[in-house]
């Protein structure tokens, strides 16, 4: 079902992105007296479709992606007996090139003023909660598998990312850390300034495992004792049994002092089996409980969290500024990791296609994640379209700013060529990505 609902927010997500992708080709085109045949949203065969005017508007049985069709111009439809016509007045080839551009460039602009509203009207309403560095200052980081990889220890202050200071945890873990060259962190442990080195391929191993952060490193989680709100649960909680309540919080098991809910297995672990003495703070008063250790180490309790948060709220004029700059920097750290990419830093096994793009959604419904989700794919969208290949948008702009600064235009003969070339690449990189994600799920 949790599936289900992350491809329901997939298709919703791409069909109102290719919405207004092909919109901004669409009314581009009109406003420059331009014929615009079709506008589809997903690749045939037809579910349906209806006319208005001079275009057929329809909806395609493959909901990953659409397109536009505008009379004159050379593109996947590979019309030559259209284009082996005399140019007519109202066909794309026929207008000047500035107009033209401009067309190509619809999709893109409004991609990324998608993007960018999505951004800052969510900053707007949600504000932002983060944890403030003061929290890993005082109480240190928990290390998981990744995080001990690469030499983290639980207990560990983080002082610094790459030799600057830090205000959000957030900064910690951010994808940018791994782009630096030389990339590393300062800690104190036991008292000691140390400097952990992030290994060379940490990007890479980021983006192969979409349970990578949950595996790195957080901060130390102080904890109330919780419980399900299930009376079989209760029942069989050895803890509830024994007399502790919600909200209770641990002081010692035995004699060893529990302050992070880190320190509770590799305690309970030496008593498994066996009862533990477990000494409670409950408001204020403090209590001692016999409680009975499972063979597997638990005693029945869930989390209740105590890290301390911080919510920033905006202004709507704040909230323009830090959107913008949200949006525009996912392009920013998507073009570094590109480049990285190119020259050798990063795998391309790190590409990721519609499975791939399926995890970035929640499992369960939530507005607010599904705007950000779609909010960030616009921009990426937008970021991709503008690459110099050709059958995307960025290929007619690139023979478009050709033409405009050498005054002659390529052959009708020659971008259809390019236009085979660009359809084969992306065909080919399609395969690809498809094939990493396949390979993701089987841990391969």
């Amino acid at each position: 079902m949790e599936t289900i609902v992350q491809i329901a927010q997939l298709l919703l997500a791409l069909s109102i992105l290719v919405g207004i992708h092909e919109g901004g080709h669409m009314v581009t085109a009109k406003m420059f007296g331009m014929k615009v045949e079709k506008f589809f949203i997903g690749f045939p065969p037809t579910i349906f479709s209806f006319k208005r005017g001079e275009t057929e508007y329809g909806l395609g049985a493959i909901p990953l992606g659409g397109f536009v069709k505008i009379s004159g111009m050379i593109d996947e439809s590979m019309d030559k007996e259209q284009m082996a016509k005399p140019p007519q007045s109202w066909e794309f080839r026929s207008k000047p090139a500035w107009q033209r551009l401009i067309v190509m460039l619809g999709g893109v602009i409004v991609n990324v003023i998608a993007g960018v509203a999505a951004m800052i009207i969510l900053t707007y309403n949600t504000g932002d909660e983060y944890i403030p560095s003061e929290v890993v200052l005082k109480s240190g980081i928990q290390a998981f598998d990744y995080g001990e990889q690469f030499g983290f220890k639980t207990g560990d202050i983080i002082l610094d990312v790459n030799g600057e200071s830090y205000e959000r945890f957030s900064e910690v873990i951010n994808p940018s850390v791994f782009l630096e060259s030389d990339a590393y962190y300062t800690v104190l442990r036991d008292g000691e300034k140390l400097r952990i080195d992030v290994p060379s391929d940490a990007l890479d191993i980021m983006s192969g495992d979409k349970g990578f952060r949950a595996n790195y490193i957080n901060p130390r989680l102080p904890f109330l004792v919780a419980y399900l709100d299930d009376k079989e649960y209760q029942a069989n909680s050895n803890a509830k049994n024994a007399g502790i309540q919600m909200g209770d919080k641990i002081t010692y098991i035995e004699d060893t002092q529990i302050e992070y809910w880190d320190q509770m297995k590799p305690v309970l672990s030496s008593y498994a089996g066996e009862s533990v003495v477990v000494k409670i703070d409950r408001e204020g008063e403090l209590l001692e409980f016999n409680v009975p250790v499972n063979a597997d180490t638990t005693i029945g309790i869930l989390i209740g969290s105590l890290l301390e948060t911080k919510i920033r709220e905006y202004t709507f004029g704040e909230a323009v500024t830090k959107g913008t700059g949200d949006a525009f920097g996912m392009v920013i750290l998507n073009a570094r990791a590109m480049g990285k990419m190119f020259t050798g830093g990063l795998s391309a096994r790190s590409l990721s296609g519609p499975i791939g793009i399926v995890e970035m959604f929640p499992k369960t419904w939530d507005w607010n994640a599904f705007w950000f989700t779609t909010g960030f794919i616009s921009m990426i969208l937008a970021f991709m379209n503008l690459l110099p290949i050709p059958a995307l948008d960025g290929g007619h702009v690139m023979f478009l700013l050709y033409e405009m600064i050498s005054g002659k235009a390529p052959s009708d003969k020659f971008l259809e060529g390019a236009q085979k070339v660009g359809m084969l690449i992306l065909l080919t990189l399609m395969v690809f990505v498809f094939g990493n994600d396949i390979l993701k799920l089987f841990g391969i």
